[in-house]
């Protein structure tokens, strides 16, 4: 998962996608709950998956963009673009490793406008006529 996630980062080293990968997947284990994040933990490697399992759900739900900018605000000299390309570039990997389902899954469980951070079209349904 590291190297997927270095590769699609274009990180100079292991350590800094390690890094970047635990402090994006903590940010979301507190977002994924339920059946879902079970799924996620079971599908992920070891690591990755304690990382997801062993933090504590929101309260509230975050969009985005607030995710982002958590997500921002846990990394040293980040903006919110910089964060933005690291939760998309650990995100963005997770639909091999785990399964469109699974992430279709999560998405529904989610805010609107994540599935571009999991590198998906955010699919919008039809206006009631």
């Amino acid at each position: 998962m590291v190297d997927a996630v270095r590769e699609a980062g274009r990180y100079t080293t292991i350590a800094e996608a390690e890094r970047v990968t635990r402090i994006v997947l903590s940010a979301l284990g507190g977002h994924v709950v339920g059946d879902e994040r079970v799924a996620l933990a079971q599908a992920l490697p070891p690591e990755a998956a304690r990382v997801v399992a062993s933090q504590i759900p929101v309260t509230r739900p975050q969009t985005a963009a607030e995710f982002v900018d958590g997500v921002a605000a846990r990394i040293e000299g980040a903006t919110p673009a910089t964060a933005r390309w690291d939760v998309s570039s650990v995100l963005s990997v997770l639909p091999d490793l785990v399964g469109d389902d699974l992430i279709d899954r999560v998405l529904r469980e989610l805010p609107p406008g994540y599935a571009l951070l999991f590198g998906k079209a955010e699919l919008v349904p039809p206006a009631a006529r």
